[in-house]
């Protein structure tokens, strides 16, 4: 990536991430040191979900604000003092159920909002003229690298970190880090607006809907993004009926999430029911993450020769498939990994070719609701998921979950398919009248 502001949001990535998972032992930590109580050590991550889970709608109106450097840097420094909120407690008052959950607030708050935010921010300031055709999805290409990267050392440095300093030095640090990445924030512009959003062609007919759609279910609200000179922010739901591939991607994506539980409890469960407790979801965890850490690196150097619909699809079935080999391979540690690994091979470009798909459909608010959706889905998916991952291995066993769970994305994927390819039969009978490109409109040129 040559455009220093693209450097720069990948760098904030790496720093963020690396810094969330430095800390990750230290938060349990210090909420059982300070409280005594076990049910405390969850409190933090269980209330960062709620924010998420729900930022579809109370952050709507916020998207439109979300449209440079400046105000990602805003987002951030709040973000800082939900981190700082649990060690200073710990410093003075002493750490309670209360102050986790505001701090497990405040932060899932942020972060609901920050990653779509800084992923269309990246998008539309690829899109700056002098730019080349598929830098958006080569720089989120390497934005997810930047994230998949601080998986390998980040824990074992917290490790290190956590015996020589203690954990509420780290804790600390997490925040010290968000505020760099702030800083940095700062020096990033908002992207140029290439022309009027009435310029764009068929993508303007869907913003124009999704306006429409504003004004009838919260019209106070369009009126102060009218005042205020915003661009009004389409629903989530306006945006992936309008897009039938990309609502196909982010389903995809939503369900990967919610079966995502059933490789990590159900590698740990299972391992301890063949008497090899942490031994799989050690060896599975190894396989997984170095596959798709190595092939992160290429994806951004071939993402722009990638089909978008079959790499997601294929993402999709090859971890559904994984997983249904997962309980056959135990209790060898080497299969376990190597059955992880190739379930995790393809993932790096089903990730990168829905993040393409994105940028090539939409733009603006749009773009800022499509990002919204897929985080919302996926993260809010896996949250659901581990919710309910251990009542239903309790009950059904780690095995045949592991394999529902696998049945569960292979289905969805060749039903996604075969509504996709229905659909397009469909629209090639209805006389040419609509312009589709896998089963979406076309975005008109913007340069």
């Amino acid at each position: 990536m040559r455009h220093p502001h693209l450097v720069t949001l990948t760098a904030t990535t790496f720093v963020t991430w690396t810094g969330q998972r430095v800390t990750a032992v230290a938060l349990p930590l210090v909420a059982l040191d300070q409280t005594g109580d076990a049910w405390t050590t969850g409190l933090v991550g269980g209330f960062a979900g709620l924010p998420l889970l729900t930022s579809a709608w109370w952050g709507r109106r916020l998207r439109s604000r979300l449209t440079s450097g400046r105000a990602l840097a805003a987002l951030l420094a709040v973000q800082v003092v939900g981190l700082v909120l649990v060690p200073a407690a710990a410093a003075t008052v002493g750490v309670g159920a209360v102050v986790l959950c505001a701090s497990g607030l405040v932060t899932g708050a942020t972060s609901a909002m920050l990653a779509p935010a800084q992923r269309a921010l990246t998008a539309d300031l690829a899109e700056l003229p002098g730019n080349g055709p598929d830098v958006g999805a080569r720089a989120l290409a390497w934005q997810d690298l930047a994230h998949r990267s601080s998986m390998i050392f980040a824990p074992a440095l917290g490790a290190w970190l956590l015996v020589a300093w203690g954990a509420v030095p780290l804790l600390w640090c997490e925040a010290a880090a968000v505020a760099l990445s702030a800083a940095a924030m700062l020096t990033v512009p908002a992207a140029s607006r290439v022309g009027p959003v009435s310029a764009v062609g068929p993508a303007s007919a869907v913003e124009a809907a999704s306006a429409v759609e504003l004004v009838e279910t919260s019209p106070g609200l369009d009126k102060r993004d009218q005042r205020d000179g915003l661009e009004p922010a389409p629903s989530v739901r306006a945006v992936l009926r309008a897009y039938p591939d990309l609502a196909v991607g982010v389903l995809l994506a939503g369900v990967g999430g919610i079966t995502w539980f059933a490789f990590t409890l159900g590698l740990a469960l299972l391992g301890a029911e063949l008497d090899r407790p942490g031994e799989l979801i050690a060896a599975g965890m190894a396989g997984y993450g170095a596959a798709t850490v190595g092939v992160s690196f290429v994806v951004p150097l071939v993402v722009h020769r990638v089909p978008r619909m079959p790499a997601i699809v294929v993402s999709w079935v090859m971890l559904g498939l994984a997983y249904l080999a997962l309980p056959v391979a135990a209790p060898d540690l080497l299969a376990v990994a190597l059955v992880s690994a190739v379930g995790g091979l393809t993932m790096p470009f089903g990730i990168a070719a829905l993040n393409a798909l994105i940028v090539d459909r939409t733009t603006g608010a749009e773009r800022r609701t499509a990002f919204t959706a897929e985080t919302v889905l996926h993260n809010g998916g896996a949250s659901a998921g581990l919710l309910v991952g251990g009542a239903l291995i309790g009950a059904f066993g780690a095995g045949p979950v592991l394999v529902i769970a696998g049945m569960m994305q292979v289905v969805a994927a060749i039903a996604a398919v075969l509504w996709l390819r229905a659909r397009r039969h469909g629209n090639e009978s209805s006389n040419g009248l609509t312009s589709v490109h896998d089963d979406g409109p076309a975005r008109a040129p913007t340069r």
